[in-house]
């Protein structure tokens, strides 16, 4: 590794070099203390920690969301003392359910970084493999375009319903209609609330300007497939574009995940945002509530489970099928599994133009 240039981790929106580290093996030395200076720490980060110093060592706050707990204490407590053991610090967590800080108390500066350092990386690793709870979304569910696509579906069912796998269980819900723009791991209300703030600040800082403080007219026409044979599809969706022709929508897109995965809320998972609204995927076979996630990207996922079906006629009969237009004028951080009084997801937060 060139040590001019260390490999850099990005984790919760904060930078880590990646250090070489040599072991020397003394034999009439007795080993020192564990991070006795603070040159000492292999694990400290490029941006360092707020450690306060105290009457008895150093001290470190680090908000952790309730549901992470567990990862820190580990079965029977391991995680956490094998952690106090490696670092000489002490860690104190919240009771289960309460939402707090997670404090680490040591007698050395440098091993309270480790210790810090340590449990950023176990959280990252296990928030990682949650399944997301909220996505940005733009809604298509207007009733012009929802008419469209009922239609679509009874035509599809009509010519199409001998295909391998082809039923009606495929198809989205169409008060659930959307783009997709990013999916979100957000664990307490404090997240929620940060994720709310920074899509306000988005609106402020690019999106205003970029939508000329008007709505989005965009044209919902043509329908394509995700992966790579059409005899064996996964999702099938329909195409979205702008109807003066411009590319505002994708650069709104392209800037909102780009300011989401800086903040460490959203993993980055495409140089740039794919435009799609699904309208037939097979994880609606099992469970029609659910949402689609058109990639393999860290988290649960059920892709395993799923049984492809045949496109090829659909997508030589249905190529161009025209679902209509729609005035976008929001985008929504939506919840997962929700529904409001209109069939659409549940919002917790929105940017509207």
């Amino acid at each position: 590794m060139d040590v001019l240039r260390p490999t850099l981790i990005r984790i919760g929106g904060r930078v880590y070099r990646k250090n070489l580290v040599q072991e020397q093996v003394c034999q009439h030395e007795e080993e020192e203390d564990f991070c006795a200076g603070p040159s000492d720490c292999a694990d400290e980060p490029c941006d360092a920690f707020v450690v306060e110093e105290i009457e008895k060592g150093f001290q470190c706050r680090v908000e952790v969301p309730s549901p992470l707990y567990k990862y820190i204490i580990g079965k029977k407590g391991e995680t956490k003392k094998r952690l106090e053991t490696e670092t000489r610090t002490s860690i104190s967590i919240p009771k289960p359910g309460v939402e707090g800080e997670i404090v680490i108390t040591g007698q050395h500066r440098g091993g309270v970084i480790s210790a810090r350092t340590r449990i950023d990386v176990l959280l990252d690793s296990f928030r990682k493999k949650q399944p997301f709870t909220h996505f940005l979304s733009l809604a298509l569910n207007q009733p012009a375009i929802q008419e469209k696509f009922l239609l679509f579906r009874e035509e599809v069912l009509e010519k199409c319903s001998k295909d391998d796998g082809v039923c009606s269980s495929l198809f989205q819900n169409p008060a659930k209609l959307h783009l997709t723009l990013g999916t979100l791991v957000l664990l307490n209300e404090q997240e929620i609330q940060k994720a709310c703030d920074l899509l306000q600040r988005c609106k402020e800082d690019f999106v205003d300007r970029i939508a000329g403080g008007q709505p989005l007219m965009v044209e919902v026409a043509g329908v394509e497939y995700m992966n790579d044979d059409p005899a064996m599809t996964d999702v099938l969706y329909a195409k979205v574009h702008m109807k003066d022709g411009s590319d505002r929508l994708q650069v709104i897109a392209d800037q909102l995940v780009e300011r989401f995965v800086a903040s460490g809320l959203m993993l980055k998972e495409w140089d740039r945002v794919k435009l799609h609204a699904t309208v037939m995927n097979t994880l609606f076979r099992k469970d029609p509530s659910t949402e689609e996630r058109s990639n393999t990207t860290p988290g649960k996922s059920s892709f395993k489970e799923r049984e492809s079906f045949n496109s090829r006629n659909i997508l030589k009969l249905f190529e161009n099928f025209y679902f209509g237009e729609v005035q976008l004028d929001s985008v929504r951080l939506s919840q997962r599994f929700s529904s409001d009084a209109s069939g659409y997801y549940a919002t917790s937060g929105q940017l509207t133009f």
